[in-house]
């Protein structure tokens, strides 16, 4: 009679293995998750930001503007320890489209007291080769594999300008060195807040586009009508635009 033994203990292994992998997918399948909200208005100051509307920056210079976009990614919330999205987060804001003003991503539950988030594209990804979805090239968010992503920028039309049809421009980027314009956000909650599995945190933060205009330095349409490349300028206008952003509220909902 043949010894079949050898061959049972064959087909139990493999019955293991087998019940090894489910069990493992089904602890994936179960992890715990949250998600987080974020709701982006956009402002001049006080008053709600339109293109249609005129503005007067610190230097008393009236402007109108059309364009308005910017890069968000890499977002965390603070807590002990920081927990990072547990998915990709790139995220390009424009005000043409309301849709990219509403931003959500995944999130282990647990206690936390802020968030942060960069304001641009990180160095890795401005030399990573060819990007996808938010950070696709053909958004025009993108100057050169050398010179990588703007940041964020802003067009318009003032009358002080010496360029063609008044126009005025500002594309803002840079990653390298000391003029480096990637801006790290960190907005603080009221008190710290427990969020639970299936949970959303729900987040709304104001942009204050008056911001570019004023800070450390104060910028002039006049004086610089146009500013398109990464450089001691585009730096200066960065370190303006880093307090744009304040936390109007936050709270936690059943999604």
């Amino acid at each position: 009679m043949p010894d079949t033994f050898p061959i049972r203990r064959i087909i139990l292994a493999a019955v293991l293995v087998m019940l090894s992998f489910s069990f493992i997918k089904k602890e994936a399948g179960q992890a715990d998750t949250a998600t987080v909200s974020i709701q982006l208005t956009h402002s001049f100051g006080a008053e709600e930001l339109g293109f249609e509307k005129k503005y007067t920056n610190t230097a008393g210079e009236e402007f109108t503007l059309s364009k308005f976009k910017y890069y968000l990614s890499n977002f965390i919330l603070i807590g002990s320890p920081n927990k990072p999205a547990t998915g990709e987060t790139y995220f390009l804001i424009d005000e043409e489209n309301p849709e990219s003003k509403k931003l959500i991503a995944p999130f282990e539950p647990g206690t936390y007291s802020g968030l942060r988030f960069l304001l641009g594209v990180d160095s890795l990804r401005n030399v990573s080769g060819a990007q996808t979805g938010a950070l696709d090239p053909l958004h025009g968010m993108f100057w050169t594999w050398n010179t990588g992503y703007i940041m964020a920028k802003i067009e318009g039309h003032s009358p002080v300008s010496r360029m063609p049809g008044n126009f005025f421009e500002y594309h803002i980027g840079g990653f390298k060195g000391e003029t480096n314009t990637l801006k790290q956000i960190d907005l603080k909650f009221p008190q710290a807040i427990s969020l639970k599995k299936n949970q959303q945190l729900k987040i709304q933060i104001q942009a204050d586009l008056s911001k570019w205009f004023s800070g450390p330095v104060d910028l002039s349409i006049a004086a610089k009508p146009s500013i398109t490349s990464p450089g001691a300028n585009a730096k200066k206008v960065a370190d303006n635009y880093a307090d744009m952003f304040t936390l109007v509220d936050v709270k936690t909902n059943e999604p």
